[in-house]
């Protein structure tokens, strides 16, 4: 993110008033590579708001809403302006003297990651917040086991990973995060009220290997369980990340589907990493609610390392829409990465790779968990 100086200024990263006709119109975003990574305060990946010191005008759980903020500038309430965020009301000072908050003073929301893990970029967006968003956020992580109450969370020990920073209203704001540990939660500061829209936590997800190795038999790809997405040919209509995600699709776009392709000889491919080196007995890729732009055919192949080998798990197979397909392997594949064929194109709802650990691939999990604090 670009330096921004609210100290000459206050009003200076104001959006206009808005005008009538698209909110998003003059709404200012950047190129943030990070946003390629999982977002780890995904709903979908049990993540949540579990507590804020206020949320008078907008209610905190709107900050994990996976959908865009909508602004509806005739919504209006017994409060004043529903917006689509979390908004606070306007702090005051001590007395009439000194009508304005002190330096210190701020309102914050805690947010439990859906899956703990290492942060690399996190995303403040004050859309539609043009002129009432905050003059400055801060964040702060923990790493906090188990189930704590926001009692407990409010007296952990919480590292700074973004120091009170002025932001711009009507904007992704963006932060590029370089702490190498596992967290559990983040805070979000607002300096000293305001609103923000949607917050978004960006990392690797870092299991807790002695819950994996109590499951047995999981699956090695999924998201919770820290499988990865690494690359693919396409990702015109949604991100790959979709496929290893918890659950069931529960509409089209909830999945990976890539544009018409309409090059003879060539087909759509997304590779993944495995949360560690495992043992894969069976598959299970599901086209749920793709019906007519599901795959045509599939086929998987494995490789064991960054450098080795790829080789056959699936053969090149029919697939049909809207469908669970299961494949028990005659054979179980030792490997690290995958790669999914789509041919010649089409989407992919679910995808998931049952197996357990291996004893080098437990001992590696095991060694970048306490690597990272764990």
């Amino acid at each position: 993110m670009s330096s921004l100086d609210a100290n000459q200024d206050p009003h200076a990263n104001d959006a206009a008033p808005y005008a009538g006709g698209d909110p998003y119109a003059d709404y200012r975003t950047g190129d943030f590579p990070f946003t390629e990574l999982v977002d780890l305060a995904d709903r979908r990946l049990g993540a949540g708001v579990v507590a804020a010191n206020d949320e008078f005008f907008a209610e905190r759980e709107n900050l994990l809403v996976r959908e865009r903020a909508v602004f509806d500038p005739e919504h209006f309430g017994h409060k004043g302006k529903i917006m689509d965020g979390w908004e606070t009301r306007r702090r005051r000072g001590a007395d009439a003297e000194n009508v304005f908050p002190a330096p210190e003073d701020h309102d914050w929301a805690i947010v439990r990651l859906g899956a703990p893990g290492v942060i690399r970029g996190i995303i403040v967006d004050t859309a539609h917040f043009r002129g009432n968003y905050p003059q400055k956020v801060s964040i702060q992580a923990t790493a906090v086991e188990g189930s704590p109450s926001p009692a407990e969370l409010l007296d952990a020990k919480w590292e700074e990973l973004v120091p009170p920073t002025p932001v711009r209203g009507h904007a992704a704001n963006g932060f590029t995060i370089d702490a190498e540990r596992r967290f559990t939660h983040v805070r979000l500061c607002q300096h000293p009220d305001g609103g923000v829209a949607r917050l978004r936590v960006h990392g690797e997800v870092v299991p807790d290997p002695e819950w994996l190795e109590l499951l047995g038999t999981l699956d090695l790809i999924a998201v919770l369980n820290g499988g990865s997405y690494e690359d693919a040919s396409d990702r015109f209509y949604s991100s790959p990340t979709q496929i290893i995600l918890p659950g069931t699709s529960r509409k089209m776009d909830d999945g990976w589907e890539n544009r018409r392709r309409r090059v003879r000889g060539t087909n759509d491919w997304v590779r993944f990493r495995l949360v560690a080196q495992g043992a894969v007995r069976a598959v299970e890729i599901d086209t749920a609610y793709l019906k007519g732009n599901s795959a045509g055919w599939i086929a998987l192949q494995g490789r064991n390392g960054d450098s080795g080998e790829w080789f056959e798990i699936i053969p090149r197979t029919r697939l049909q829409p809207d469908t669970l397909h299961r494949f028990k392997l005659p054979a179980q594949a030792v490997v690290t990465h995958v790669r999914l064929d789509a041919f010649p194109d089409g989407g992919v709802a679910r995808m998931r790779l049952y197996g357990t650990l291996t004893e080098q691939g437990a001992a590696d999990l095991r060694a970048r968990y306490a690597a990272l604090g764990g």
